[in-house]
């Protein structure tokens, strides 16, 4: 899943009088019960005498974050909507004042009970780590050390992020791990024995090679991992499989050309389910993102569109959509306007997504075992 939230730094409009503002000005910490916990501090001032302004935190993600659109107080309910993130919070106020019992929904609901904390009991925000200095484009990094746990099995979504230059995967099976890897869709995969998609592990390690690792680096580290701790082998072929095929639309594309590096990264970070800004991005970056992340089947990209684009997607997504990630896509809003993402595509990139069959290369496993101890 995207991380999820969180490094946010909200600042919120909250229909209350003044009264009621009063009432919830301060700190505000609690711990999320996402695929790992997640330590939030939401800090609350009067704006102006009339209104709220609160910033919230992921202590465990760092101080960066996404702005939320509104807050509104009625008695004792609080609701925080973060349409950037397509997530919500809503709570009560307890009878003193001091204790918020409360429920965040981002694809799926997970509690987040929170306490008034005082200057001495306020969890320390972290300084955002400064930017460290990319690794050659020719390095090819392994972990220096990994550790492989297993997750927490209440745990819900998964991830792929980095924390400086710690490599981390949260809640990721065999499967994902692979998929990750070798840049291809879970239905390329046979042959998997039933556990590789059931045990779910938390790896964490740093690249052997100092500088910051590409995206492709990590890819590396983690092929390097599965050969090494999951002992796994494998053999590849192709096949027909249903799949989308990305193509230009009948109008032509409406993407705008990067002006970025062609040799840098793309940055194709979700905001929150349907909401996907994409930076120096290729077409066969955005057919990746939405196989791996989005879609139900692969993704061959067939706009023979060369270069780099920065464009953004936003939709509403079915039941269907992010499964791969381990979300679960709440109903859609009924006074939503928001298109779904087949019409989305069409309307904002001029691209369209056909169902259809086409040969691809899948992976056969021959061999896997479950992790080495650390």
């Amino acid at each position: 899943m995207k991380k999820l939230l969180l490094w946010l730094v909200a600042f919120i409009s909250v229909a209350a009088s003044a009264a009621q503002a009063q009432d919830l000005t301060g700190t505000w910490q609690g711990t999320l019960s996402a695929a790992r916990p997640l330590r939030v501090v939401i800090k609350i001032t009067n704006a102006d005498g009339a209104s709220l302004r609160a910033v919230m935190y992921s202590i465990d993600q760092g101080g960066q974050g996404v702005a939320a659109s509104a807050v509104s107080v009625q008695g004792t309910s609080v609701k925080l909507t973060i349409a950037a993130a397509n997530a919500t919070y809503e709570g009560k106020v307890s009878a003193d004042g001091n204790a918020i019992t409360g429920t965040f929904t981002q694809g799926s609901a997970l509690t987040l009970n929170l306490v008034r904390a005082s200057a001495d009991t306020a969890w320390t925000i972290p300084t955002p780590p400064a930017a460290a200095t990319p690794m050659p484009a020719t390095a090819r990094p392994v972990f220096e050390v990994a550790t492989i746990k297993p997750s927490d099995p209440n745990a819900q979504g998964r991830a792929y992020t980095m924390r400086g230059r710690q490599v981390m995967t949260i809640n990721t099976t065999a499967k994902d791990l692979i998929s990750f890897a070798y840049e291809v869709h879970q239905e390329q995969i046979s042959g998997a024995a039933g556990w590789t998609q059931n045990d779910r592990f938390n790896v964490t390690g740093q690249p052997d090679i100092e500088g910051l690792p590409s995206v492709g680096q990590m890819r590396l580290m983690v092929q390097k991992l599965l050969t090494d701790r999951f002992k796994l082998a494998f053999h590849r072929e192709k096949k027909e499989l249903s799949v989308y095929a990305l193509t230009v639309g009948p109008k032509g594309p409406t993407l705008t050309r990067s002006e970025g590096d062609g040799n840098g990264l793309p940055s194709l970070m979700f905001r929150g389910l349907g909401n996907l800004p994409a930076r120096n991005a290729t077409m066969a970056d955005f057919a990746n993102v939405m196989q791996s992340a989005v879609l139900d089947r692969p993704v061959v990209d067939q706009t023979g569109l060369a270069g780099r684009y920065d464009f953004s997607l936003i939709w509403t997504p079915d039941e269907t959509q992010f499964v791969n990630m381990g979300v679960r896509v709440p109903p859609p809003s009924p006074d939503s306007n928001t298109p779904g993402l087949f019409t989305a595509v069409q309307q904002q990139l001029g691209l369209k997504f056909d169902a259809t069959r086409a040969p691809v290369e899948t992976i056969v496993i021959d061999g896997i075992e479950r992790p080495t101890e650390n």
